[in-house]
């Protein structure tokens, strides 16, 4: 289904931030507007460019800690483009660190 032009070009679709949320700001250092619409990252199981370090969990499964990234976060156009970019061409996390 196609949708009909807009006169008025938004990017609301872009991002919000949820200035309730308890957890706000949940990443120190955002400089724009606080994006909140990739709370929970969809590269987590992906390769990204955004730091992190590993975990080991229960089971003993390396996974990422994201706590210090900020780039799906820092402003709305910013990161929809970053996110879009690495989710054009998705490559699952290979499990080790940043180099």
């Amino acid at each position: 289904m196609s949708h009909p032009a807009s006169p008025h070009s938004t990017t609301h679709y872009m991002g919000f931030t949820h200035r309730e949320c308890e957890y706000l700001p949940c990443h120190q250092g955002v400089k724009q507007e606080f994006n909140c619409l990739f709370c929970y990252c969809p590269l987590v199981r992906l390769q990204c460019p955004g730091p992190y370090r590993i975990y080991l969990d229960q089971h003993g499964v390396g996974r990422k800690d994201c706590s210090d990234c900020k780039l799906p976060h820092n402003g709305y156009e910013r990161s929809w483009r970053l996110m879009m970019k690495w989710l054009s061409d998705p490559q699952p996390w290979d499990g080790l660190p940043r180099s």
